[in-house]
């Protein structure tokens, strides 16, 4: 509840929590709490969110509130008084990633700008590539850190909880005589630092593809061939698959939809990988680990007992991964995947609920139209790929939250695109009619267009054979009588009495003038003797002027000639040549702005 007061406008919700808490990876890696301290930021987020008042939910929460639920409920299948303990940091990253979700929801459709919103993730990708070369130039680094110091041994001492505090720049066997580093900070395991990875990438092109202006872009854009180097060096089969999922995925969309210049741009992001691969011969590393170890041999041992002991307790699971002695890894059981993590801590319908989730999310993000809203389609897709073999219950699954919240804001409804840089997008014009362009079904309005100015007529003139409508009729100017005569005027109206005609000097046949098309009929008055059958010629007449006067006597009197006196006839309608009529009509002033034509720019 919000102590509001109705109607008031709710303050905006500021970005600083989510920079303070993705900005700033490698400062809580280095203080021990990156781990630990996750789940702080999500209660601020979500006191943030609950002291705003009445906040919309993004598709997709019930289901993962679904999920939280039956997670809780596993938790009564635990043993061990250190297990929850375990069990609570993960629930925290569960609940954190939902509270993110919303959280980027929410400003995205209130208006914040989209490369504020999404800059603390790409602040997030350059903590990653900054500390994965730091495990590239110093191997062996390692850090006792203040949160390890704090905490009591009893609870430090624990397996899992060392490897959080205890931090690392690579994964490695201290035991071996010619060890394999991998490159693992700020992650306590190099797999955690490859799905990173595999997720990071999409969302950095999608800030890439909507904001055109900006130091940070150019820094973005160095970093993406250096982060190449310390990826391959964690020999993360799953990363490449994951990755190779995403681009083919998005490759099948564009070739669907005719998208030429995304299939350009995944076929430049496949280019800079192979040429990246013949400086590091990283196929050869990982033949060599993988002849060198048994690790395909311990993961499907592993899969095999867990699956056993998921058979035992398919509803609930056991509440948290546990170690055993009858495994050949070291591992515990429920690790290794996160299909098996779920299955074994959770159950069989914690499963169902939350791969049910992932494709109801990338299913909705499939209807993005952007460049920036078909990258962050790939998240759940890549997510969905690799769950097999690598985890994300950690702050990862806060990145995949994140890039969802974005885009399914995105394909909701307009976002504020006001400093995406040289592009239509960047130029402030009034809210009308939305067509559909921007980030993810991102809408902005289509700018008037003017109406272009009249041409001049050209060409020949011709005599149109019709004209749209007759002309209304001009009044005819008085008529001078010859010899002196008084002057009549012409009649216009019925009503009125029309007067005697004048005779004229001469009896001979008046040829009339041709009569245009826009003249009205001539009314005839019967003559009233033959004589006059024979020799009245109507008098010649204007296009505009009305009928002559009918005769009155019963002599052979023939009307007044009117050829000295009559205006001269209208000019011709001119009619445009040939090439002015091809033309495209004028635009029409009163036509609404939806209807204009689209504008250049890209999303």
């Amino acid at each position: 509840m919000s102590d509001r007061r109705p109607g008031a406008t709710a303050p905006p919700l500021p970005v600083w929590p989510l920079t303070a808490m993705f900005a700033l990876v490698p400062l809580w890696w280095a203080l021990g709490a990156f781990y630990l301290g996750w789940s702080v930021f999500g209660v601020v987020l979500l006191a943030l969110l609950v002291t705003r008042g009445r906040v919309a939910l993004p598709p997709g929460s019930a289901g993962w509130l679904v999920f939280l639920t039956l997670v809780l409920l596993s938790a009564t299948r635990l043993d061990r008084v250190t297990a929850y303990l375990t069990f609570g940091l993960r629930f925290g990253f569960l609940a954190t990633a939902l509270v993110v979700c919303v959280y980027v929801h929410t400003l995205v459709r209130e208006g914040a700008r989209w490369d504020r919103v999404l800059r603390p993730l790409g602040w997030y990708w350059l903590g990653v590539v900054a500390l994965g070369w730091l495990a590239v130039l110093m191997p062996t680094f390692a850090l006792t850190t203040p949160v390890e110091m704090a905490l009591p041994h009893s609870i430090s001492g624990e397996r899992f909880i060392q490897a959080l505090t205890h931090v690392r720049a690579n994964e490695f066997n201290p035991q071996s005589r010619t060890p394999i580093y991998r490159t693992a900070a700020p992650y306590p395991y190099t797999n955690n630092w490859g799905t990173a990875y595999a997720l990071l990438v999409p969302c950095v092109l999608a800030y890439l593809t909507s904001v055109r202006t900006g130091r940070f872009r150019v820094a973005l854009w160095v970093s993406l061939p250096l982060s190449v180097v310390p990826a391959f060096l964690t020999l993360n089969r799953g990363m490449f698959l994951g990755l190779g999922a995403g681009l083919l995925y998005l490759g099948l969309r564009a070739l669907v939809r005719g998208n030429a210049r995304l299939i350009v741009s995944i076929g430049g992001l496949v280019v800079l990988v192979w040429v990246v691969s013949l400086v590091v011969p990283v196929q050869e590393m990982i033949d060599a680990r993988v002849s060198s170890t048994d690790t395909n041999v311990d993961r499907m041992d592993l899969y095999v007992r867990t699956w056993q002991a998921v058979e035992r307790s398919p509803l609930l699971g056991y509440g948290a991964p546990k170690s055993v002695d009858t495994t050949l890894a070291e591992e515990p059981l429920g690790t290794q995947g996160l299909i098996w993590q779920i299955l074994y801590s959770h159950g069989i319908p914690a499963l169902v609920v939350f791969l049910g989730w992932l494709v109801l999310v990338a299913r909705r993000l499939a209807a993005a139209v952007s460049p920036a809203g078909h990258w962050l389609s790939t998240v759940p897709v890549i997510a969905l790929v690799v769950i097999p073999v690598y985890a994300y219950i950690d702050p990862n699954l806060s990145v995949i939250f994140f890039a969802v919240g974005a885009g399914l804001a995105a394909v909701g409804g307009p976002v504020n695109r006001a400093s995406t840089g040289p592009s239509t997008m960047a130029q402030p014009v009034p809210l009308a009619p939305w067509r559909t362009r921007g980030v993810g079904r991102a809408s902005v309005p289509a700018p008037p267009v003017p109406p272009p100015a009249p041409q001049p007529a050209t060409g020949v003139a011709a005599v149109p054979l019709r004209m749209p409508e007759p002309l209304a009729p001009l009044s005819a100017p008085a008529v001078p009588a010859p010899s002196g005569a008084p002057v009549v005027p012409a009649p216009r109206s019925a009503p009125a009495t029309p007067p005697a005609p004048v005779p004229g000097p001469s009896a001979a046949p008046v040829v009339p003038a041709p009569r245009s098309a826009t003249a009205p009929p001539a009314s005839t008055a019967a003559p009233s003797t033959a004589a006059d059958a024979t020799s009245a010629v109507p008098a010649p007449r204007a296009a505009t002027a009305p009928p002559p006067a009918p005769a009155t006597t019963a002599g052979t009197a023939v009307p007044a000639p009117r050829a000295a006196t009559t205006p001269p006839p209208a000019p011709a309608p001119t009619v445009p040549a040939a090439s002015e009529a091809a033309g495209p009509p004028a635009a029409d002033p009163d036509r609404p702005v939806a209807d204009a034509p689209r504008q250049g720019g890209t999303a």
